[in-house]
């Protein structure tokens, strides 16, 4: 790879969900710092609930292989994840549980190992998702063996936080989403040049 590559996921279907926005915010961003930016809609990875024998009797589902070969081809990745009942959502564990499951093209080293990851969350509620995050770091840095960036986005509050361009109004909002987008466009700068032969 050239260029710096960064996929951009959220972890809901809702139509107004405040984790798509922050997740275009973060992809718009990205964008203005010269990163090629990747932010498919969530339907395209519909996924059946894991089961251990439907993966037996089926193998793993197209969707998985395609958010596998999503994931081992870009040299970052956001998540914006919804917290439900101070862990993350359904949704996104099970989209983990499978993709996990991928044995082929590297496995979970590839998806999980390679790319560097940035998290976020936005939440109706005070503390802005930050127990979900704290979950989802755990899945992937201690169940995946991923590398994720210190810096996490927070959005308390977040039915008030975007105004009607789609940015962030909180002053402290603001400050965590460019601090999230400079360490992570770092991270993959250096993780370009050293895949260039250029280490920094």
């Amino acid at each position: 790879m050239s260029g710096k590559r960064i996929l951009v996921l959220y972890g809901s279907t809702h139509l107004e969900s405040l984790n798509r926005r922050l997740a275009s915010l973060v992809a718009e961003h990205l964008r203005k710092n010269g990163v090629e930016v990747t932010f498919p809609d969530v339907a395209d990875y519909e996924l059946p609930m894991y089961n251990a024998d439907l993966e037996l009797r089926h193998g793993i589902p197209d969707a998985a292989l395609r958010l596998h070969e999503a994931l081992r081809a870009h040299q970052g990745v956001f998540i914006a994840s919804p917290e439900i009942n101070a862990n993350i959502s359904p949704l996104l564990a099970n989209a983990i549980a499978w993709v996990s499951r991928v044995q082929e093209n590297g496995g979970i080293q590839a998806a999980f190992g390679e790319p560097v990851y940035a998290l976020g969350s936005a939440s109706p509620g005070a503390f802005g998702g930050y127990r979900g995050l704290m979950a989802l770091r755990n899945v992937l840095e201690l169940g995946l063996g991923a590398h994720v960036l210190p810096a996490m986005v927070s959005v308390g509050m977040a039915n008030q936080a975007f105004n009607e361009e789609g940015q962030l109004v909180p002053p402290m909002a603001r400050q965590m989403l460019d601090r999230l987008v400079s360490q992570l466009d770092h991270a993959v700068s250096n993780r370009t040049q050293f895949n260039n032969g250029m280490p920094s």
